[in-house]
């Protein structure tokens, strides 16, 4: 069965496929296609990696339409189905011959090899040879970012230029704009055993039912649209013998049943589904109102934001015998949960069922490090176990961690079917990767949790597992890979002369932290429990003694630039007979993280840069910053000088340290810090804590609880939280501080840069329209913007329909100097206004 779907997923293995109805499909990374397979041959035959062949995260985005064709349907041990694919195009274009090509045609193409002008691609076509020219690539390689050329294996949607010799050669496009413009007619002959998903036709309605419509095209051909897949801004207007614009979505082989969509972003070959935002994914909605109620198939909800979403029969109730339809009438209103996203229906799959909406782990972002998990052993394997922890997620016991000691038979101990409890050691949500623990010391463990470098402070007692014992001593792991060296001198307050001999690889103990140095991942431990003075004691001392302190936290200075290095600047203090040299760390050069990053890219060695605070004095640096509500605060004395000043309630100003999947860990100036926990991070919903921070910002956090015993911080960063009463007085003065920044750079660029300083957000230009992108937004040039790459959204487009190498005028909306990107806007009733 051919299909369009969409990439979902993308792993070095396999793409995980959203097709039609909310299936979901898998193309292993031996049906990418034939030069592909052979690379891959070649490389697992010679044992090193060869340079031409790329990872599939190399060449493949999620968002992205791909023709596929079934393999196979394989069920599971416990009753799942799983849909094999394959985007090879002979396979998928199998149906067509050379003598069927027509020049117009749009189909599935991958690239075979690379030319000297141009490509070879892989269409399917027995006796054809297909050539890409270089010039009909060069605006889809710079609009998709996967590096300056296109690779072997990646799969394309081709256009047909032209036909020559019977069908023996054949010449392509790719350029967004010929793919976008295509449609498929009866001129290029398509027949039943050739028909492609993908293609866009005119059609007619035939017949419309409460269930979908009927439609044919290309003469004498009929089709179904389901309901699902209606325009759902016209699903209630539509009639006999309408002409509308729609796309085939699959083609039964057999049957030779046609089902097609009417769904606006599918209608323009080579266009993107929309794309649910993370943090809705798992949002729990306590009223969605019922649409429609369809007897055999579910109910269409319609949720807070005013989106669809759908849930199955099976997801309407707890079982098939509590299910009662008088519920599901038009307007009722349940409680749901958001479980998945159907791209290729661009609808919420949404479920009713008590214990899924209660679920605490329902996809791998919920889990942390240290939860406590109830999980059901699936299969026992030389490396470990597996273990399923909640429905589509497993989890691995490596088999170090199956026991407290190392089981040589685990199946005498564990039985398929098994409910165990175990410990998350580490989730990594991207590779969906979940490492459990079933060691008993660990999971009742009740001492804190160590899974970052960060918060190993001197003094704090864990527990940890030996990974290797050797002469020098032990390392022991901790959660989240953290790793640190217990010295032999401290593995007891005896004296050890063979550590492999008395401790064993598994074996956990508790043990204390002596020295830590985050930046490095460097970490000392302790066997040794006693609070007797250790080498931690011994390095404060005499950190303290070398310590002659010159300047004050706090102090302002004038520096000049040494050095530019990746990370920040060298500068020497002015004003300073002994030439302290000192450092400024990127993110320190400003409050705002871009404007940080800019300012780093404008400024030279040499420059002056004046009033800039002394910050700390840290491994016998000194960092200096210039954060302005650093400084502000510091100078106002609105900080704490040591952990026993702090007192909860207080808004403190500081900056992001870390950023963390639990967490945000926020540093302070005199050296304290605090932790923000998911919780507290935002008003919104915190799906990934990389969306909302990053290292450096700037941020007002208000303390929320202290622990004296383990010298830790319970912070709130959310906005409605940390404001001190006058929120417009603070926001102006911020935004305020920005446009101050902003003027400092450009007074840089006039330097180096003068011709983007002419840019100004207001200003009217005369553009060349280059391209248009598959999301409706277009590329120009111009004259006057050499080097700039200049965009307009397509909300900025207006009503206009335009075209490549039409002329345009534009008013300038802002100006990126980072990146050397201007925003426009083509909007009449913006450039009717006067300057």
């Amino acid at each position: 069965m051919l299909l369009l779907g969409c990439i979902k997923e993308v792993s070095d293995y396999e793409l995980t496929i959203s097709l039609p109805n909310g299936l979901s499909g898998f193309v292993p990374v031996t049906q990418i296609s034939d030069a592909y397979s052979k690379l891959l041959t070649k490389q697992v035959a010679q044992g090193e990696l060869l340079e031409e062949l790329h990872s599939l995260p190399d060449m493949y985005s999620p968002g992205t339409l791909v023709r596929c064709i079934v393999t196979s349907i394989e069920k599971s041990g416990d009753g799942r189905r799983s849909v094999k694919l394959s985007i090879d195009p002979k396979k998928v274009n199998k149906g067509l011959n050379s003598t069927a090509l027509a020049a117009g045609m749009v189909l599935s193409g991958s690239v075979s090899s690379l030319e000297d002008h141009g490509y070879l691609i892989d269409i399917g076509v027995t006796g054809t040879h297909a050539f890409l020219p270089r010039q009909k690539a060069k605006n889809y390689i710079k609009a998709v970012k996967k590096g300056s050329d296109l690779k072997i294996g990646q799969n394309l949607n081709c256009f047909i230029v032209e036909v020559k010799n019977e069908g023996r050669v054949v010449c392509l496009s790719i350029d967004r704009s010929e793919v976008a413009a295509s449609i498929a007619t009866e001129r290029q002959n398509w027949a039943l055993s050739n028909l492609l998903p993908g293609l866009v036709v005119k059609a007619r309605v035939q017949k419309v039912a409460p269930l979908g419509m009927k439609l044919k095209f290309l003469s004498y051909f009929t089709g179904i649209v389901d309901f699902m897949h209606m325009d759902p801004e016209k699903s209630m207007s539509y009639s006999p013998d309408q002409v509308v614009k729609a796309c085939v979505l699959s083609v039964h082989p057999t049957s030779r049943a046609v089902r097609l969509t009417l769904r606006s972003p599918f209608l323009h070959p080579g266009g993107a589904p929309r794309q649910l935002p993370d943090q809705r994914m798992g949002a729990v909605l306590e009223e969605a109102t019922v649409k429609a109620f369809y007897k055999q198939f579910g109910a269409v909800f319609e949720l807070d934001d005013g989106t669809l979403a759908f849930a199955r029969l099976k997801h309407l109730s707890k079982t098939r015998k509590s299910f009662k339809p008088g519920a599901f009438k038009e307007g009722c209103k349940h409680k749901c949960r958001i479980i998945d996203y159907s791209l290729m229906d661009e609808m919420c799959v949404v479920s009713l069922k008590h214990q899924i909406i209660e679920a605490p782990f329902l996809q791998y972002q919920d889990f942390h490090t240290g939860d406590v998990v109830q999980g059901k052993v699936l299969s026992l394997k030389p490396i470990g176990m597996q273990v399923k922890v909640a429905d589509g997620i497993r989890g691995l016991v490596p088999s170090l961690h199956l026991s407290d000691v190392i089981l040589k038979q685990p199946e005498k101990k564990y039985n398929i079917g098994d409910e165990v409890k175990c410990r998350v050691l580490e989730c990594n949500p991207g590779g969906k990767k979940l490492i459990l623990t079933l060691k008993k010391s660990l999971v009742q463990s009740k001492l804190p949790v160590l899974s970052n470098y960060e918060d190993a402070k001197p003094g704090l007692i864990t527990h940890g597992f030996v990974v290797c014992a050797r002469e020098f001593g032990c390392i022991v792991k901790f959660y989240n890979d953290v790793k640190g060296l217990v010295p032999k001198n401290e593995l007891s307050s005896e004296p050890v002369s063979c550590p492999e001999k008395v401790f064993y690889e598994g074996q956990v103990l508790k043990v204390m932290v002596l020295k830590c140095e985050p930046q490095q991942e460097r970490l000392l431990l302790s066997f040794r429990l006693s609070s007797k003075p250790g080498p931690e004691d011994k390095w404060k001392c005499t950190l303290q003694e070398k310590q002659e302190v010159k300047y004050q936290i706090g102090e302002i200075v004038d520096v000049k630039i040494l050095k530019k290095k990746d990370n920040g600047l060298e500068v020497s203090i002015l004003k300073d007979e002994d030439n302290v040299v000192a450092w400024i760390p990127t993110l320190h050069l400003s409050d705002f993280v871009a404007t940080s990053k800019l300012l780093w890219h404008r400024l030279q060695e040499g420059d002056v840069l004046p009033r800039v605070m002394y910050l700390s004095d840290k491994a016998k640096h000194i960092i200096l910053s210039r954060k302005s509500a650093v400084i502000s605060a510091v100078h106002e004395e609105q900080v704490v000088r040591s952990f026993s000043e702090i007192q909860p309630g207080m808004l403190l100003t500081g900056y992001v340290r870390n950023v963390m999947p639990f967490g945000v860990f926020v540093e302070f100036p005199f050296g304290v810090t605090g932790l923000a926990p998911k919780v507290s991070m935002s008003d919104k919903f915190v799906t990934d804590t990389k969306d909302h921070f990053v290292v450096g910002q700037t941020v007002i956090a208000k303390v929320m609880s202290i622990d004296e015993e383990k010298q830790r911080v319970l912070l709130n960063l959310k906005v409605s939280e940390c404001s001190s009463g006058d929120s417009a007085a603070e926001s102006f003065a911020i935004l305020n501080q920005y446009f101050k920044e902003l003027k400092e750079i450009r007074d840089l660029l006039r330097k180096g840069e003068p011709s983007i300083c002419e840019l100004v957000p207001g200003k009217r230009v005369h553009l060349i329209v280059q391209d248009v992108r598959e999301d409706g937004s277009a590329l120009f040039s111009g004259t006057s913007v050499t080097g700039l790459t200049i965009t307009a959204a397509r909300y900025h487009l207006g009503d206009k329909n335009i075209a490549p190498g039409e002329k345009r005028k534009a008013l300038v909306l802002h100006v990126d100097a980072l990146t050397s990107e201007v925003y426009v806007s083509l909007r009449e009733e913006l450039l009717k206004q006067r300057p």
